[in-house]
Parts: C-alpha cells; structure tokens; sequence
C-alpha cells in the first residue's frame, strides 16, 4: 500500500505534523535531508507507526499514490524553490506541492503559476500553532491552485484544529492567499505579544507587582473577555520557577528575536497605504530590544527620574487590563482592514468571517473574541473596519477610560508603551472627522507645488497656490494611498 502523502523536512513541525496524520490514519513518506535524521525519527518518536522513511527524493516520490501530494517543511526562501526544482522533474500531471512553511505571498503567486504551466499544481499553505499545534491540531490556512484543494482537504481538515465541530481549516483563495492570511496572522500575533509584555511592564515596573501577583492577574484575565492562548501561556510562564526556585523569566535576556513575518506584513501596509500602526510599533520594539548594549550605556547617562506609584493599584490594574483589551481589538481591526485592501488589490476573494474561524483553534493567535469578529462579518460581509461593528463600538466605548490611564501611567513612569500608544492614537485618529492633513497639504503645495483639494468644490478637483507670489502655476503631479 502506497503512502498518502510525502513530507520533507525533519524538523519539530515537520515531525509532528507527520505524527498527527499518522493518528489519523493516513500513512506518510518522509524524508529529510541529512537522512540519518529520517532513521532516528523512525527508530524513536515515529517506531510502531505506518510512517515510511526514505533516503531519496526519487525514493520518496515512487512510494506515493496518484495524486501525489509531497509537503515540504523547510525554510522559507530559496530552499523551497530548489526543492521545488529537484521534484519537479520526478513528478507527473496533476501532482501536487505544498508549501506549508512561511513563504512570502508574492513567492507563492509565482510558484502557483509557474508550476500551473508544468501541470503540477501548488499550494501554499500556512500553518500555524508551534509544535503542539502541529502535533495535536493546528489552523491551517490554504491557498494556491484551488484544482488541488480536494485532494488534500480530506488530511488537512482532519489534522487541524476543531472547534465546536468545524475544522480550523478552510480553502483561503488562489495563489498566495493562504500564505498572505498566514502573514497578517503573524503580525498580529506580534501586536498581541507586545501588547501583554506591555502590560507585565507596566504592573511589574509601574505597580511593582511580583511574578507570582502578575501570575495570578493573567490567570484571571484568561477567564474573561481577555481569555486566548497567548494569555494563558503567559500565566503559565510568570508562574515557572528555575532549579533555584526563583521565576525563571526574570533571567532571561531581554533581547528578542523575529523570523521576519511581522515585517513584511508591514511593508505591504505601506504597500497598500494601510495604517498598520500597532504592529508597525510591535516589530520596531523588537529592534530596539535587540539594541542592548546601546540601551545599558544609555540607561546610564540619561537616568530616568525614579517615581513610586501612589494610587489605587487594583483600579490601576483594570485599567491595564482595558488598555490590553482595547489594544488588541485595534490590533485586529487594522489587520483585517489590511486584508480587506489586499483582496481588491490582489483579488484574493478574502472571506474574514471564514478567516476568523480558522483563527479560533490551533493557533497563536486563537482567543475568545474571533467569535465576535465572526458574527461582526456575518451581520455585515462589506464591514469596512472592524471598529464600525456594534460589539465593538461598546467595547471601545467601556475600556477607553481605562486605556487613557494606562498609557498616561507610562507617561508619568517613563515606561514605554509603544503598542498601547500607537493603537490609541490610531483609535483617535480614525475617529477624527477632520484632521491637520489640510496644514500639510498646504506645505507641500507651498514647497513642491502638489496641489490640494479644497473643502468647497467637488472631490477630485485639484488645485496650486502661488504662496509667495514668486512661484508659478505649474503643479507637480500627485498620487493618493
């Protein structure tokens, strides 16, 4: 009996995504690389299983049924397309390749449509839970040449995440669509994980609240309107001790890393002319962490002005829990409105609602609130910004105070909240019938001549003034985000 589906790549997700389909009851061939990682999987973690190993891609590709279908798991960028290179020619009409690392989109758009042309069809396919998502049911976000989505939807919903009986597994839209959701995922998985260390900076620095108190505040948070996995964890690591018995987060350095998917989500705000403020900020705080050394020296020559909290902490702590809450809904709402773009931009076809519930199992990012977003969609499939749904506008209205604190503490403290800061100046912004855009007009037009439009005649109509009556009329063209 031949194998229903070929992985490639050996590493942790690679493993357990392999695990998890063999629990289901589809047989795998797997091959790696250095092969003697394939002989070791199969010798330990993988013993008494109906997974295959092979030595060879030719080996690996003649051990599976018609269609083929071979996975790869390896990293983004031109390891894929030299795979992709070395299969093809092992490959016949109508064989697929699945791309379930995080490719960029742009790269997935060209793979679809060059390998559309050699009749092999392609998907790329976001994965997203880490290892134990992987493992025990990940949100998988598929997109690329929709004639190979029957094929592999029967293993791919099986293996995924379910909640409340549907699968966190939809077909996204063609070519790069399912890698671009996979990379808006991950940049508000940045805007949320900058948004909670905010908070434990404000109540660890600010409130000079202990490890085991912050455990216990996000424990409870978990239980509310705040519950997702990301606040779980946290509790989860406030709470572990080191061989010493001390909390073992207070070692670690704090310098963080990042594999790029916040970036380039990003860049295609930029792009697309989206402001994408909060996780603009949350990729920008990762730089600066990783700048520390240049931080110890600055820290040493301009002191901040060392001020002890003298409120009421409990208030303050609710006030940083609306602050969180409020953030993260801005953080989601300038994600999906980004998506919105890139669907009329891209014509990727973006169903939000769908996205949501895929969102809502398996992954980082999953929290209690998706189910909100999912029915803000269903009552309005055109919403425009998330911020514009009643559950939402109620939300904004009751933490706002509260968010108003929270940052003014950081303010006052000299602790920075670039997260919660942006999103509420994004919040005011947006909310902001008129704003000094008509000042900077005017001062491009005063300098370049780049015309504006004026307040009393029709959109569309653009007009140059002569600011110092020694210009002309001659207007330099424009263009508009």
């Amino acid at each position: 009996m031949k194998a229903n589906i070929g992985l490639i790549g050996l590493a942790v997700m690679g493993q357990n995504l392999v695990l998890n389909m063999n629990d289901h009851g589809f047989k795998v061939a797997v091959y790696n690389r250095t092969t003697s990682t394939v002989d070791e999987f199969l010798a330990t973690t993988a013993k008494d299983t109906l997974i295959v190993g092979t030595h060879s891609l030719e080996e690996l590709v003649d051990s599976l049924e018609s269609p083929r279908i071979v996975m790869l798991m390896v990293k983004a960028g031109d390891v894929v397309d030299a795979y992709i290179e070395k299969l093809v020619p092992l490959l016949s009409a109508g064989d697929i390749i699945v791309d379930g690392g995080n490719s960029l989109f742009t790269d997935t758009n060209r793979r679809t449509a060059a390998l559309a042309a050699q009749n092999i069809l392609y998907i790329g396919t976001g994965v997203s839970g880490g290892e134990e998502g992987a493992r025990n049911g990940p949100s998988i976000m598929p997109g690329g040449n929709k004639a190979a989505w029957a094929a592999v939807k029967p293993i791919f919903q099986a293996i995924s995440a379910q909640v409340d009986g549907s699968p966190c597994c939809e077909w996204v839209g063609d070519n790069g669509a399912g890698h671009y959701v996979k990379m808006v995922h991950n940049g508000i998985e940045y805007g949320d994980m900058q948004l909670i260390c905010e908070a434990y900076q404000l109540m660890s620095e600010g409130l000079g609240l202990s490890v085991d108190e912050m455990h216990a505040i996000f424990s409870e948070w978990n239980k509310g309107e705040l519950s997702s996995y990301l606040i779980e964890i946290t509790a989860g690591i406030l709470a572990y001790k080191d061989e010493d018995g001390l909390p073992l987060v207070d070692k670690i350095l704090d310098t963080a890393g990042q594999k790029g998917t916040g970036k380039w989500t990003g860049i295609n705000a930029l792009d697309l002319g989206i402001p994408l403020t909060l996780i603009g900020e949350s990729v920008f705080a990762r730089c600066l962490s990783a700048q520390k050394s240049e931080r110890v020296t600055a820290a040493a020559v301009l002191p901040k002005r060392v001020q002890a909290f003298t409120g009421d902490k409990q208030a303050m702590i609710d006030a940083i829990r609306d602050a969180l809450y409020a953030a993260k809904i801005i953080s989601y709402a300038q994600g999906f409105r980004l998506m919105r773009e890139a669907s009329k931009e891209y014509n990727l076809s973006l169903n939000y609602g769908e996205i949501a519930l895929m969102w809502r199992g398996g992954c980082i990012i999953r929290s209690q609130f998706l189910n909100d977003i999912k029915q803000a969609y269903d009552n309005n499939p055109e919403l425009e910004n998330l911020l514009l749904a009643d559950f939402f506008i109620a939300a904004m209205q009751k933490a706002d105070a509260g968010w108003r604190k929270a940052v003014i503490l950081g303010i006052e403290l000299g602790i920075p909240t670039p997260a919660f800061s942006s999103a509420l100046a994004y919040f005011d912004g947006y909310r902001t019938e008129r704003l000094p855009a008509n000042l900077l007009q005017a001062q491009r037009d005063y300098f370049g001549a780049h015309t504006y439009e004026r307040t009393d005649k029709p959109r569309g109509e653009f007009f140059h003034t002569d600011w110092t009556g020694q210009g002309g009329k001659i207007a330099s063209s424009t263009y508009t985000v």
